[in-house]
């Protein structure tokens, strides 16, 4: 780059002409490979039929499988090398009734019985997303419907073999790492490896949903190189409780808007006042019911069932996670799923406990991860010491922290958020900041009026500084080991 830089300068007016030109030649990255959609009605279709009577398609239509075993929609893919690719099904599902289908690649099964669960309505679609290995050139994709139902009504099969992007090899995270798990202490990725995710938690919904945009999305996944989206939706606070319909629909569309630009999606049912989760065990239950039979066949979700809860006692909070935990596993057997930890998720701290109450006392689930919440400039050495020890003895996820005060407002302590950041790093403990939004506290990462305008949500010129100091640091290179 030196020499290229000299040489141009030696050109004089010549070279300071086209010198942005010819650097930019040198150093730009390629753009990202965009996803090819191919639309079901131009496919090859066994016992089904193209319609057009419900709205919110692509393309001219969409394909009405009959009600019977064995109908499927058939497309011809040209692969130019050969690799892995994600294949995105868009469908809609009005009944309750799941309409499971067989996805084959070159006559392989690879994705045995999908569920493809209800989507509400006809007119409302939702995304099924498989990786699997293509050859170069021509391949054979088929949806084949397993039951007597026959299939959902498929608008189209997109796909994407990845592009350059945050992770190696231009791949998004969940390219990368696929479905995760819980092994040991640890969160791991499709090979078992453990990994660290950082991202960004919205603010409550009720209030700040303008800040989540296609535009602010777009800059989280790709100026950002964030690898989470931690969806916050408040149950009492003008929230939830006063219109279900509303905040779940709202929820379904933004885990779509994540899956689409490959991050991981942490649905995170923000119980904050009153601090018992059973409070709202109820609503819990038709609430994640609903998430876990809509989102099943999807590998980059986390359910964290209970935000903060305080003033209520661990064995009340482990009654509430073993109720609901397995009213989720009826319904989605895979995704890891985040509980709460007393006195506001602090593992006892704030209320004069520590973690051993739930290292001598655990839920009676798996593949579960508990969670801690910390604020720099309020929350020193004890806190930080108690996530140290909990971290090895439990796994452990930093769903929401701040580089302020409890409050999260008030000056930045960023030397004591690093002390954090830097035992997260080392122990592989993932974290998402609060919060995405322009809210006027110094914990929100925008300044006031960003979302109102709609951006401009890229660089720095829109962040306070709180929001500099996260960006630089969720920027950073992620760790992803794949063998």
């Amino acid at each position: 780059m030196r020499r290229a830089q000299f040489w141009l300068r030696s050109l004089g007016g010549v070279g300071t002409a086209v010198t942005a030109l010819l650097l930019g030649l040198i150093t730009a990255p390629p753009a990202p490979a965009a996803a090819v959609t191919h639309e079901a009605e131009n496919a090859v279709i066994s016992q089904g039929v193209v319609e057009s009577n419900h709205t919110g398609f692509t393309g001219t239509g969409f394909v009405n499988y009959n009600n019977t075993t064995g109908s499927y929609v058939e497309w011809t893919v040209d692969a130019a090398q050969a690799g892995t690719a994600s294949l995105t099904i868009r469908y809609a599902n009005g009944t309750t009734v799941n309409r499971p289908m067989d996805i084959t690649v070159n006559g392989a099964v690879t994705a045995p019985a999908r569920a493809f669960p209800g989507t509400g309505a006809w007119t409302s679609w939702a995304t099924t997303t498989v990786t699997a290995g293509l050859k170069a050139g021509a391949n054979t994709i088929r949806a084949t419907a397993t039951t007597a139902n026959g299939g959902p009504n498929v608008d189209h099969l997109a796909i994407d073999a990845g592009g350059p992007g945050p992770g190696p090899g231009g791949k998004t995270p969940v390219e990368i790492n696929g479905q995760l798990e819980v092994c040991g202490t640890k969160l791991c990725n499709r090979y078992g490896k453990p990994v660290q995710l950082r991202g960004m938690s919205t603010h409550g919904l009720q209030w700040y949903s303008q800040c989540v945009t296609s535009g602010s999305l777009d800059a989280l996944a790709t100026d950002w190189n964030a690898d989470v989206l931690r969806i916050s939706m408040y149950i009492q606070e003008g929230g939830y409780e006063t219109n279900p319909r509303k905040f779940t629909d709202l929820v379904h569309s933004i885990i779509e808007q994540a899956t689409a630009r490959g991050m991981y999606a942490i649905v995170d049912w923000h119980m904050l006042s009153p601090g018992d989760p059973n409070h709202n065990l109820s609503r819990a239950k038709t609430f994640f019911t609903e998430i876990a039979q809509r989102h099943t066949n999807k590998n980059n979700l986390l359910y964290e069932i209970a935000n903060e809860p305080s003033g209520v006692s661990w064995s009340k909070i482990k009654s509430y996670a073993e109720q609901l935990i397995p009213v989720i596993r009826q319904n989605d057997p895979d995704t890891p799923i985040l509980v709460g930890t007393r006195a506001w998720s602090s593992l006892g701290v704030s209320e004069d406990a520590d973690e051993t109450e739930i290292v001598n006392n655990p839920v009676k689930a798996t593949n579960i991860m508990y969670t801690f919440h910390f604020y720099a400039a309020s929350h020193g050495t004890e806190y930080l010491s108690t996530l140290s020890r909990a971290a090895d003895k439990l796994p452990m996820f930093v769903t929401e922290f701040g580089t302020q005060t409890a409050s999260g407002d008030g000056g930045n302590n960023f030397s004591r958020s690093q002390q954090y950041l830097d035992l997260m790093a080392s122990k592989k403990i993932s974290w998402s900041n609060w919060n995405y939004s322009d809210d006027e506290r110094s914990g929100a990462v925008f300044k006031g009026g960003t979302c109102d305008r709609n951006g401009p949500w890229t660089g720095t010129g829109p962040l306070k500084p709180a929001g500099v100091w996260v960006r630089d640091r969720t920027r950073t290179p992620d760790d992803f080991p794949t063998g």
